[in-house]
């Protein structure tokens, strides 16, 4: 590829017509290739660290709504950086895998930290925990570490869970929940869920069996009922509000299981081999996404696309655009359908709370 000339008379570049952030960007470089050479003095401090046990004690869902829902107004607003999640496949062989990775990170303008976000998922056959993660948080000032959070992804399940918590503020509508999946996002979007709305009816349902105990213990946990049902068709026709968070391989609910008003809040769909929700779900639905350029390549939005049944301009809004009052949220008795795939954004908040409860 050819150099670009930036001699005043070049013109192989437009200088005008780069976007803000690029001239930014363009002009730090610049200005670090006139500095003269210098020897390298500084010693930055160590990154504190801190483990799964000490994050886990020290963080709640509850602690990141705020923060995470003032991620979403910004991101709208194009004042976060958010570059297109990285994944790494550990293909199966006789020393390694199967598994996945994702690598995630953003900064919210203004914010003093930036952060940066390794997760892995569905190392089923280690025998151990199926995955793992580690959050790093920069300083924004000087462009240090200030901390390692060995999280296993219990962060990455609050700064979701946050994220289900302000869907349900802005989308919802009756007082029976549902919950389609029993893991731990199930659980951490339950708890989202309580901070948002305390008074409500929650029924679950998981393929796997495990919405008996699900119930019990989220029931005592809450000080909500919660009641286990048969299927998930049953648990939908009693649910005004559905959060699906399955391993997203087969979709998980139908249209005709479906009240009017239902508010369908999914997080299973993060890669592009995933979907939970049919795609005649999606086209009758006022469809929002958390992050669009994200949920047309990995979301349920990819696969409406792919068979022909939506583009992106049947977006409704990003989930970032009600937030911050650009458009509204529930308007009546329509069908809503959030995607939630996971943004750069909530990293960046969710770190930012760590950092400033622990740090």
């Amino acid at each position: 590829s050819r150099e670009l000339d930036f001699t005043p008379h070049s013109s192989s570049l437009c200088i005008k017509s780069l976007p803000n952030m690029m001239l930014a960007r363009l002009s730090r470089t610049i200005a670090q290739r006139a500095r003269p050479l210098t020897a390298r003095t500084f010693a930055a401090p160590a990154p504190k660290m801190f483990d799964y046990d000490t994050i886990v004690k020290s963080l709640s869902v509850a602690d990141a709504i705020e923060t995470v829902e003032d991620a979403f107004c910004k991101l709208a607003e194009g004042k976060v950086d958010v570059p297109m999640p990285m994944h790494i496949t550990i293909d199966e062989t006789d020393s390694a895998g199967p598994g996945d990775c994702h690598v995630k990170g953003g900064y919210v303008s203004g914010a003093a930290t930036w952060t940066v976000k390794v997760a892995s998922v569905s190392f089923y056959k280690s025998g151990g925990p199926p995955g793992g993660g580690v959050f790093v948080v920069m300083n924004a000032v000087t462009g240090q570490p200030c901390g390692i959070f060995q999280e296993n992804r219990f962060m990455t399940d609050l700064r979701t869970g946050a994220a289900g918590g302000i869907a349900l503020k802005h989308f919802g509508k009756g007082d029976t929940i549902g919950f389609i999946g029993c893991g731990a996002i199930g659980r951490v979007m339950a708890r989202a869920a309580k901070a948002v709305q305390p008074d409500f009816k929650g029924v679950c349902y998981a393929p796997d069996g495990s919405h008996e105990t699900f119930a019990a213990e989220m029931s005592a946990e809450l000080g909500v009922p919660f009641t286990a049902m048969s299927s998930a068709e049953e648990m939908c026709g009693a649910s005004d509000v559905i959060y699906t968070q399955t391993p997203g391989s087969t979709t998980c609910v139908e249209k005709s299981w479906l009240k009017p008003h239902a508010t369908i809040i999914c997080s299973g769909s993060d890669q592009p081999t995933k979907q939970e929700i049919p795609t005649d779900i999606l086209k009758a639905s006022k469809y929002v996404s958390d992050l669009t350029k994200q949920t047309s390549k990995v979301g349920e939005l990819r696969s409406a696309i792919a068979d022909g049944s939506m583009t992106e301009a049947d977006v409704y809004a990003e989930i970032g655009e009600v937030c911050n009052g650009s458009k509204p949220g529930r308007e009546g008795d329509e069908l809503i359908v959030v995607d939630l795939t996971g943004t750069g954004a909530q990293d960046a908040a969710i770190g930012q709370v760590a950092w400033e409860k622990m740090g």
